[in-house]
């Protein structure tokens, strides 16, 4: 932090990233809802699992497709106008619509604007961290952000199935309109712009991609956070119910612990960069370990519901070193462009999750027809090989601790 910042400044800053932080708690439910609604949805939409994996794929691959554009407005804009206007806009907005859908396309355009609001919330803190603290405290300060904004994740677990009993997922979904209009509300008014760096409007994501040491970095980020993200926002729901026949509060339940293993994973993460001094070997060995975890389960796809949720809470808890390798591309980042820098990572693990959303749901149609328990061994063995290759050629990256 910077020795000439003031304390009414720290404290405004300290306001802004709460907010920020409120608004991360948003964008981990959304990404993650979806498992609990699976049932309700195909009640009142007609809404099949493979609708509910293109839903989920389109907030994923939405979200991605936004980064070029948002890491060029934090460069430019500067986090506040850039987060407040697009949650308001498509977080209130999508959720609104997704309030009323009454067809799987509405919840497919609903999920889309959603992703476009939710798109700036976590970078805009990123761009903060990156601009305002040392670099060497980036990987910790990031991995707090995430762990404590993805309580969102524990909210879509088990509280949401208890409010959809209680007062239906539209009235659900029409009160998370509201709060994102609050929330979006609030960023504009506490979130304090870092001061403008030189040439900060100047440069462009092709001066990020000539750099030859971050195209091994690139893959892995790739694949890092699309197992747990399409386990826990889409196929744990679809998978106990096929296969075990849970209901919808057991599902919860199960997501529920889900989520916490995500969030401690991500705090463990955090610090353990400084304390081992090695960004590359705690990111290389945490996701061979979760590409293992995921084959056990293939392995043991039908054995136990609750060993299945260990499982799975396992690999949540592993694939959890998404801010880490931010941290490990952030290092060899120019300073005018540490805005595009940070999206552009977040691009390559958002898109990988909805690319892999929309594989699975593929894979899902396809192998339906071969009986249900092939068709998880099928999507749970591609996550792991994938997760698996990215891992390999991340060998060949150069560490970075700064």
């Amino acid at each position: 932090m910077s020795p000439k910042r003031g304390a009414q400044e720290e404290h405004q800053m300290q306001a802004g990233l709460i907010v920020l932080c409120l608004a991360y708690v948003l964008s981990q439910f959304f990404r993650a809802f979806l498992a609990v609604l699976a049932s309700v949805l195909a009640r009142d939409t007609g809404a099949a699992p493979d609708d509910l994996a293109a839903a989920s794929g389109l907030w994923f691959l939405t979200f991605a497709a936004m980064q070029i554009p948002v890491g060029w407005a934090l460069d430019r804009f500067g986090p506040r106008r850039t987060a407040a206007s697009l949650l308001f806009l498509g977080g209130g907005g999508g959720a609104a619509l997704f309030a009323m859908a009454t067809a799987p396309l509405h919840i497919k355009l609903a999920m889309l604007l959603i992703g476009v609001g939710c798109s700036p919330v976590l970078m805009a803190s990123y761009y903060i961290f990156a601009r305002e603290y040392p670099p060497a405290r980036f990987a910790a300060l990031a991995a707090l952000m995430l762990g404590v904004g993805s309580v969102g994740n524990l909210v879509a677990s088990y509280p949401m199935a208890l409010a959809i009993d209680l007062i239906g997922w539209r009235a659900a979904l029409a009160g998370l309109a509201a709060i994102s209009i609050a929330v979006a509300a609030g960023i504009l008014a506490l979130v304090r712009d870092p001061a403008p760096v030189a040439n900060g409007a100047g440069g462009s994501v092709l001066e990020l991609l000539k750099l030859p040491v971050l195209w091994v970095i690139f893959p892995m980020m790739l694949v890092n956070y699309a197992p747990a993200a399409a386990l826990r926002g889409l196929w744990i729901g679809p998978y106990l119910e096929d296969v075990f026949g849970l209901g919808t509060v057991e599902i919860g339940q199960a997501t529920l612990v889900m989520g916490v293993a995500m969030i401690g994973g991500t705090l463990a993460y955090g610090p353990l960069d400084r304390l081992l001094r090695t960004r590359k070997w705690v990111i290389f060995g945490g996701n061979f370990a979760a590409a293992l975890a995921l084959g056990l389960l293939v392995a043991l796809i039908d054995t136990s519901a609750v060993l299945s949720v260990a499982l799975i809470a396992l690999i949540g808890f592993l694939c959890a070193s998404f801010p880490v390798i931010i941290a490990h591309g952030r290092a060899f980042f120019p300073p005018h462009l540490v805005g595009r820098g940070v999206t552009l990572m977040n691009l390559f693990g958002i898109g990988g999750a909805g690319i892999a959303q929309f594989a699975s749901g593929r894979i899902h149609e396809h192998m339906a027809p071969s009986g249900t328990t092939a068709a998880y061994v099928a999507i749970f063995g591609f996550f792991g090989l994938m997760l698996l290759a990215g891992t390999l050629i991340y060998l060949f990256s150069r560490d970075s601790l700064d």
